[in-house]
């Protein structure tokens, strides 16, 4: 079986709802994922894992948000060759680039060598409706198509 890992940043719970909805889709399709906070991680962990799955809210206009800041910058140190890779997160219209972190991020782990398998995943603040099923059956294709579960 694939190894998994999700690794978030949530403010206001935005986006950990969004991974909690995530980690359920990926669990209905009969995989299991280890779900980290990304403050205590570090980008070497990845190397351990199949598919990886990055999640942050994005602050200000457009900016990664501070916990990931010594994240991101580790990821220039590590190879993702081989890896499966996807990225969501939580996002506020109000702003000029919506949901920017969600695209920095997919594009440093595409840099580093990661195949991304989906389409980023980004919504308006939290989840609610059908946003809520997106994020099951962002997990659940994440799990099924992309890593074999």
């Amino acid at each position: 079986m694939s190894k998994l890992l999700l690794i978030y940043a949530s403010m206001t719970g935005n986006t950990e709802e969004m991974s909690e909805l995530i980690t359920n889709g990926i669990e209905q399709a009969g995989g299991e994922v280890t779900v980290k906070l990304v403050e205590d991680c570090s980008a070497d962990l990845l190397l351990d894992y199949d598919g990886i799955m990055l999640g942050a809210y994005t602050w200000g206009d457009g900016e990664l948000p501070d916990e990931y800041l010594d994240f991101y910058e580790e990821l220039d140190e590590v190879d993702l060759a081989g890896k499966k890779a996807a990225v969501f997160g939580s996002g506020d219209t109000v702003y000029e680039q919506f949901a920017k972190a969600v695209d920095l991020l997919q594009d440093k782990l595409a840099e580093r060598g990661a195949q991304m398998v989906l389409e980023p995943l980004k919504l308006e603040l939290n989840p609610s409706g059908d946003e809520r099923e997106a994020c099951r059956a962002f997990g659940k294709t994440f799990a099924g198509s992309a890593v074999g579960v």
